[in-house]
C-alpha cells in the first residue's frame, strides 16, 4: 500500500500492513519512492503518514481506546 509522509509528501511503500492497521503499534516499517533506487526499508512513526490524497489514517489504525474514548 503506497502512503504519504506528511511533512515532506515523499510516497513510501508500507511493507507490513498488520502493523500499520495495528492500533497498538506506533510504527511501521516503508521504503521510500523517491529516486530510482529502491530504498532500504526503515521504520517511521504512522503518525507521520496521510493517504496520497491527503486523508488522514483512520483513527482506528492508530488508538486502540478510540471507542472508549467517544462515550
Amino acid at each position: 500500500m503506497f502512503l504519504k509522509e506528511d511533512r515532506t509528501g515523499d510516497l513510501v511503500d508500507v511493507i507490513d500492513m498488520s502493523s500499520l492497521t495495528n492500533p497498538f503499534m506506533t510504527d511501521v516499517s516503508v521504503q521510500f519512492q523517491s529516486g530510482e533506487d529502491l530504498a532500504d526499508p526503515v521504520t517511521i512513526d504512522k503518525q507521520k503518514l496521510i493517504f496520497p490524497s491527503g486523508e488522514q489514517l483512520p483513527e482506528c489504525w492508530l488508538n486502540g481506546y478510540y471507542r472508549q474514548e467517544n462515550r
